[in-house]
């Protein structure tokens, strides 16, 4: 695993245009109409942005707790933990403790696979 966390910009970013194409029966379709319980509608990605941010807002707020990023190399994950500063227990983490220990389970897994299951017999009388 490297540990040079460094972004390298590799080029000039280019926005490319993006082309919808929308087929006839599509633009002469009827419009559906469906009272309010039975319609579907996305969810506002806003509402999400602005509770994830202020989650963080409350934890960098909160003297009470600090933030730590932590490199488990069983894993090989980066972990993100909000730590209790009395306690030093962790309050919260991502990905989750059941997440790195099945990673670290599947790496080993990984690692044992070209490994031999038995010593080869070796004939001693030649």
């Amino acid at each position: 695993m490297s540990t040079d966390f460094n972004i390298k910009p590799v080029g000039a970013p280019v926005a490319a245009p993006i082309v919808q194409h929308v087929s006839e029966a599509a633009q002469h379709a009827v419009a559906t109409e469906l009272p309010a319980s039975q319609s579907v509608s996305a969810v506002d990605s806003s509402a999400r942005a602005s509770t994830d941010s202020a989650a963080v807002r409350v934890s960098i707020s909160n003297p009470a707790v600090s933030n730590q990023v932590v490199i488990d190399r069983d894993a090989r994950a980066v972990v993100y933990q909000v730590v209790d500063v009395k306690t030093s227990q962790v309050v919260k983490q991502f990905p989750e403790e059941a997440v790195l220990r099945r990673r670290a389970y599947f790496h080993t897994l990984d690692l044992t696979k070209d490994a031999p299951t038995r010593l080869l017999a070796t004939d001693r009388k030649a």
